[in-house]
């Protein structure tokens, strides 16, 4: 009896999961509507009263959403004051929802890989996992990986999307 062969595992394939990147740390909402008069304006005397007396203690070493989920005009300096208390405590701080805040921290980690690594070699970008990953990670990765590498592939090792090959 001949003996299993794992070829997948012969064939030099590296399997990129975006998942690895996910943040894992607690995601925090900074929602203005707490801050606005009647739910309706903004008071910036108000404001900074409120910002000063604030526990911003929930705020430290977490990734922070900075938003505003009433219908209500709020001005560009808002957020800025905001950030300005949140960004010396918190470990990311996004204009946005949680969504928003989880792709940027996906595509900054992305940004941040070191693409010597995957010089001329094959790689396939894991797809379908346990979480959903927004779609920009994906092209962020193909656009990091693209110009060092052998072939990029989308999928399983054991059934992949060729996406792009290097020309020889």
């Amino acid at each position: 009896m001949e003996p299993i062969i794992n070829k997948v595992a012969e064939s030099g394939i590296i399997s990129f999961n975006l998942e690895d990147l996910y943040p894992k740390e607690e995601i925090k909402v900074f929602d203005l509507k707490d801050f606005l008069f009647m739910g309706l304006i903004l008071r910036e005397k108000d404001y900074r009263a409120a910002l000063l007396q604030l526990d911003w203690q929930p705020y430290t070493d977490k990734n922070v959403a900075i938003t505003c989920t009433a219908d209500a005009i709020i001005p560009v300096w808002a957020y800025m004051l905001a950030v300005t208390y949140l960004q010396p405590i918190a470990k990311e701080v996004v204009m946005g929802d949680a969504q928003k805040l989880i792709e940027t921290v996906l595509i900054n980690r992305i940004q941040q890989i070191n693409t010597s690594e995957y010089a001329d070699t094959r790689v396939v970008v894991k797809g379908c996992g346990e979480v959903h990953i927004p779609e920009s990670a994906y092209v962020a990765i193909t656009n990091k990986l693209r110009p060092v590498v052998k072939s990029i592939m989308y999928g399983e090792p054991c059934s992949t999307v060729p996406l792009y090959k290097k020309k020889i």
